[in-house]
């Protein structure tokens, strides 16, 4: 049976510009995303600075914007001024009850961004730091006078890093988190180390660590609002079991693909009550269909460090992850007037885009979508209206969820009008036409369409069968844009890009 949606897409009434940084990436020194991931001197497919060439590959076909690191849980209890510098000295990392080699700092990081054309945004330790370690970090990064300015050039690098972009904390209203704070705590936190950063270097770009919550909110930004550039959020809809199986029925995963725009709205709705909106925007700065697999970590018994391996089954990574990234990265575009920066959680190994192993890499169905949004979408964010079916789907046993089969956006080139329309569907089984109406007037010789699929919402790329999962192109010509109609197969991301020109 095949369903029927229309797209009117309003031509004269945009929507916004986005910022390329909500395309952004993450890295955490967790199991294999650092060491063994996009850092591996050992590797014959290593560069001079130990970097993987095939990642750097993967992380500049995509137009990787800007990386956050060191964290996520571990930037509460690491030590920067430890990890710069000729002697590195291994040391325990509480986090993830590991030995951390140390070998990769500030300086590999600057190094990795300055490869792959990216921005580094790095998150400091509210944990066990102090707001004079965030300022000395600063200093080291982007001042020419001072002890840790001096301590960068006696290292090789005369010349700041210039980094834009810091976040103060990492989670730290939670009590996983290694120093956990209270809402009142955390004010005054904020408030002095903002202050003391923006003394070092006014220029830059502050973060705070945050949650869709009023109360925690009220404090927070009344206390250190006026200091702030941004407020981040995190999220992640799919935890593994105790025993580190992943999730894997498609329904019950489609059933949240709309559950980020709901947080995001909710700290619109924090940030307009409390007279922040439009002067501090938001940085979904950790985000993923999948939570790590890391359980027991937070209890204080034993834990089993095998069970991270079960991050490294690509088995676990399907259409269900591409058309939920791709619904995501929409609902960012959508809110491109108040979402500036957002990062997915991470980039390499874990649960992340790229899959590295000793001969090469997996590009995982994530990647492919990022690849779509990157390359083939534009800057102006075109209104438009869609009316499409729904249908039900449960994410567990109690609950049901009504989901739309279609997810869109439209984008635009002010300056060549070239057109990008994304159209998602979410039905496992079938195919919905998509009447495409708004455009009477203009004339398109030909469409390209990029549709990221499968045979079936189960299938996964693996060394084996890389492209198990993989976009297709096509060509649309002659498209009359009176009755113009697309086929969106089922489980499906499909980009059209077309130069329009009038009639």
């Amino acid at each position: 049976m095949t369903q029927d949606a229309k797209l009117d897409i309003l031509m004269d009434h945009r929507i916004g510009t986005r910022d390329f940084k909500i395309f952004g990436h993450f890295l955490e020194h967790f199991h294999r995303q650092i060491y063994g991931g996009v850092y591996d001197p050992q590797s014959p497919l290593a560069d001079e600075h130990g970097f993987r060439t095939d990642v750097l590959d993967a992380l500049r076909k995509i137009k990787t914007p800007v990386i956050r690191w060191p964290g996520g849980c571990f930037v509460s209890a690491y030590p920067w001024k430890k990890g710069v510098g000729q002697q590195r000295i291994p040391y325990y990392d509480k986090a993830w009850r590991v030995e951390e080699p140390n070998t990769f700092g500030t300086d590999e990081l600057i190094t990795l961004c300055r490869e792959v054309g990216a921005e580094p945004y790095i998150c400091t330790n509210a944990g066990t730091g102090t707001p004079e370690d965030m300022a000395d970090w600063v200093e080291y990064c982007n001042l020419m006078i001072g002890e840790w300015a001096s301590l960068r050039k006696e290292n090789g690098q005369n010349e700041p890093f210039a980094v834009k972009y810091w976040s103060i904390g990492n989670e730290n209203w939670g009590l996983h988190e290694m120093g956990a704070k209270t809402s009142d705590e955390w004010a005054r936190y904020a408030l002095e180390a903002g202050k003391m950063m923006k003394r070092v270097d006014p220029s830059i770009e502050l973060s705070v660590a945050s949650i869709p919550d009023l109360d925690w909110n009220v404090k927070v930004l009344r206390e250190a609002g006026e200091l702030l550039d941004w407020i981040s959020i995190h999220g992640y809809w799919s935890r593994p079991s105790e025993v580190g199986e992943f999730q894997r029925d498609y329904n019950a995963i489609i059933a949240r693909a709309f559950a980020p725009e709901a947080r995001i709205e909710k700290t619109e709705h924090i940030l307009g009550a409390l007279g922040f909106l439009g002067k501090v925007r938001i940085a979904f700065d950790e985000w993923n269909l999948r939570n790590w697999c890391h359980p027991g970590f937070f209890k204080l018994d034993h834990v089993d460090h095998k069970l991270m391996d079960k991050n490294d089954l690509n088995s676990n990574y399907t259409m269900a992850d591409a058309v939920f990234t791709a619904c995501f990265l929409n609902t960012c575009l959508r809110h491109c007037d108040t979402v500036g920066m957002a990062n997915f959680s991470p980039v390499v190994n874990t649960v992340g885009a790229i899959y590295t192993h000793s001969e090469g890499i997996v590009l995982r169905p994530s990647y492919h979508v990022f690849d779509l949004f990157t390359n083939h979408t534009f800057e102006e964010i075109v209104h438009s209206v869609l009316a499409s079916p729904t249908f039900e789907v449960s994410s567990n046993e109690e609950e049901v969820t009504t989901v739309r089969y279609l997810d869109t956006i439209v984008t635009r080139d002010p300056a060549t009008n070239q057109l990008g329309i994304v159209l998602i569907n979410l039905h496992e089984e079938e195919t919905i036409n998509c009447q495409i109406r708004g455009l009477e007037g203009h004339q398109s010789d030909q469409i390209q369409v990029q549709t990221l699929g499968a045979d079936s919402v189960s299938m996964f790329n693996d060394i084996d069968y890389p492209h198990a999962v993989d976009i297709e192109e096509s060509k649309l010509s002659n498209v009359d844009w009176n009755q113009f109609e697309f086929p969106c197969p089922a489980h499906s991301v499909s980009v059209l890009t077309t130069k329009l020109s009038v009639e």
